[in-house]
């Protein structure tokens, strides 16, 4: 169990520690990604940076995602054609959530970055980060907006996940870092001593901190 998520980032950081010295970028998703990616890029001295995905809810499912859209230049708008069809998500519907979760980017955009420009990922070794693994969509959803970025490599880092999402995982990542791999797999929080939830000022001092320990 970890004690929380600075101490998963730690023990992550050591794992990935052979990747020190090239150029890479740390892309946590927030929020609680953030704190677990700051101790891997504080490992790596890397930058650290947000990569901002917002799942797109099913009609009278709000739980129930039907694709996403990611945060970019055009946001990338992904969709599961066949639970679209099965929820009887009408164009109408799609619209008015995908409007819903711009908004929601763009206010977690301007928090997290203020005016900053979102990295550039061409030709780089991406780190993409969290705290954890359950069903895998958001993190799939993010592999296959960056497979379209230019990264030269793209790696997940994770403390703890399912084996047989990470498997799913694995299909999208040039290689795939994991802690745990709990069978069965109930939850993400159950691996933590401490899994409070990480709030936006958590995850803007983060940012701030990994571009201290850069400077």
């Amino acid at each position: 169990m970890f004690a929380d998520r600075t101490d998963a980032g730690r023990q992550l950081g050591a794992a990935l520690s052979g990747h020190k010295g090239q150029p890479l970028l740390v892309l946590a998703l927030p929020r609680g990604g953030v704190p677990v990616g700051l101790e891997v890029a504080r490992v790596l001295d890397a930058p650290l940076d947000v990569m901002l995905v917002r799942k797109l809810r099913a009609p009278a499912h709000p739980e129930l995602a039907i694709g996403a859209i990611v945060d970019g230049a055009p946001p990338q708008l992904l969709l599961d054609d066949h639970l679209v069809a099965a929820t009887g998500a009408t164009p109408d519907h799609i619209a008015a959530e995908k409007a819903r979760q711009l908004r929601e980017i763009e206010r977690r955009r301007q928090a997290y970055r203020g005016g900053r420009p979102a990295p550039d990922t061409w030709g780089r070794t991406v780190i993409v980060v969290d705290d954890g693994i359950a069903t895998g969509a958001t993190m799939r959803i993010a592999l296959k907006a960056l497979a379209r970025s230019g990264a030269a490599r793209v790696i997940v880092a994770v403390p703890v996940a399912p084996p047989d999402v990470l498997e799913k995982i694995r299909a999208d990542a040039d290689e795939v870092v994991c802690l745990r791999t709990p069978e069965p797999f109930q939850a993400v929080g159950l691996h933590y001593r401490d899994f409070e939830q990480t709030s936006d000022e958590e995850v803007v001092r983060a940012l701030a901190e990994a571009d201290r320990n850069r400077a």
